[in-house]
């Protein structure tokens, strides 16, 4: 089973900031891979970018490295979480072109989407705010 936590900002103000992400993969309840980076800065940049972009580049990695086909989806975003569980209707442009990304990358994969408080998700959330803190120094991609 893997479980993937997932979190994004966008600071100092929302629109408009830097968005940065962060996650943390779980596979059979051991930590497996974590990550974090830079989405982008300035026009087109929301916290909803930033979490569609945490979530997106967790799949991505599981995709390439992991067989298992059951997933656990965990995340403070009830946006992300409420549209990937189809229970909210899909009507910003940020969530147009993200779903269908994610759903294509689920195709062969038995998901679950949970929503959790913020509390539950403080490793993800620690990842996003490392990003936003080193984006002004090293604006790349970071892994551990």
């Amino acid at each position: 089973m893997i479980t993937i936590y997932f979190d994004g900002l966008c600071r100092p103000r929302n629109p408009g900031g830097v968005a940065t992400y962060g996650y943390v993969i779980y596979k059979d309840g051991e930590k497996v891979k974590s990550g974090y980076g830079m989405v982008g800065s300035g026009a087109g940049m929301t916290n909803n970018v930033a979490e569609y972009s945490a979530l997106k580049h967790a799949l991505e990695w599981v995709m390439e490295n992991c067989t298992e086909d059951e997933m656990v989806i965990k995340g403070d975003s009830q946006l992300v979480i409420h549209q990937m569980n189809g229970t909210w209707q899909i009507k910003s442009e940020t969530s147009k072109k993200y779903v269908p990304e994610i759903r294509r990358l689920l195709t062969s994969r038995k998901t679950s989407f949970v929503w959790i408080p913020r509390e539950q998700n403080a490793e993800a959330d620690q990842l996003s705010n490392i990003s936003y803190n080193l984006a002004g120094r090293h604006p790349t991609n970071r892994a551990g």
